[in-house]
């Protein structure tokens, strides 16, 4: 359950929580726990309105990275500012 809730991060909109998963095997897996998750949500957040649902887009990557280049990349993706670090440091990679 917990792999696939780190796979993309749920929405929430009112007290609807959407999902989306990657494929339909990881929807049924997700499904046949979802009634206690469902109850923990309830009972601790005292809110019986809540609602999950699951949505299957095949399109969905799970980015990772393999090596120092790949990881950079990434990090230049979400921090343009690190080519600034870098050159100003004169860091290099090894690779």
């Amino acid at each position: 359950m917990e792999s696939l809730l780190l796979i993309n991060d749920p929405k929430l909109d009112g007290t609807a929580i959407t999902i989306e998963l990657p494929n339909e095997g990881s929807k049924l897996d997700f499904e046949k726990e979802i009634h206690g998750l469902l109850g923990h949500l309830k009972g601790h957040l005292h809110n019986h309105d809540i609602t999950i649902e699951v949505m299957v887009n095949e399109s969905v990557e799970n980015k990772r990275s393999f090596n120092d280049q790949d990881r950079y990349n990434r990090f230049l993706e979400i921090n343009p500012n690190i080519e600034l670090l870098r050159s100003t440091f004169g860091l290099d990679l090894d690779v």
